[in-house]
């Protein structure tokens, strides 16, 4: 059984910052790409971020470079995504998902995925 727990999430203050985790089991880790994807009420699913299964070439949303940093440690078959200077827009429920070998194009809301988590809730408030 695939099986990708997503966990990390919680609340904070605009500008902290909160690390995400996606543990992935039932699947060759290597095979698979990993994105983090959210969604916030009203709005509907966008990319945040990716990490290919070869190569490990990583791709990031607009609105998230440079304060958003994805990681892969395959000993542990886990994937982190590392928010920092989080702002309220960040506010969403954040899901990873896993493709074969590559991730979708940039800003895709990941249609395509093979595999998705359960979701993890990032709030940033004052």
């Amino acid at each position: 059984e695939v099986q990708l727990q997503a966990s990390g999430g919680g609340v904070v203050q605009p500008g902290g910052s909160l690390r995400l985790a996606c543990a992935v089991s039932g699947v060759t880790f290597d095979d698979y790409a990993i994105g983090w994807f959210r969604q916030a009420p009203g709005k509907g699913r966008e990319g945040v971020s990716c990490i290919n299964s070869s190569g490990r070439k990583t791709y990031y949303a607009d609105s998230v470079k440079g304060r958003f940093s994805i990681s892969s440690d395959d000993a542990k078959n886990t994937v982190y995504l590392q928010m920092n200077n989080l702002k309220p827009e960040d506010t969403a429920v954040y899901y990873c998902a896993a493709e074969r070998w590559l991730c979708p194009p940039p800003g895709s809301a990941g249609d395509k995925m093979d595999y998705w988590g359960q979701g993890t809730q990032v709030t940033v408030s004052s």
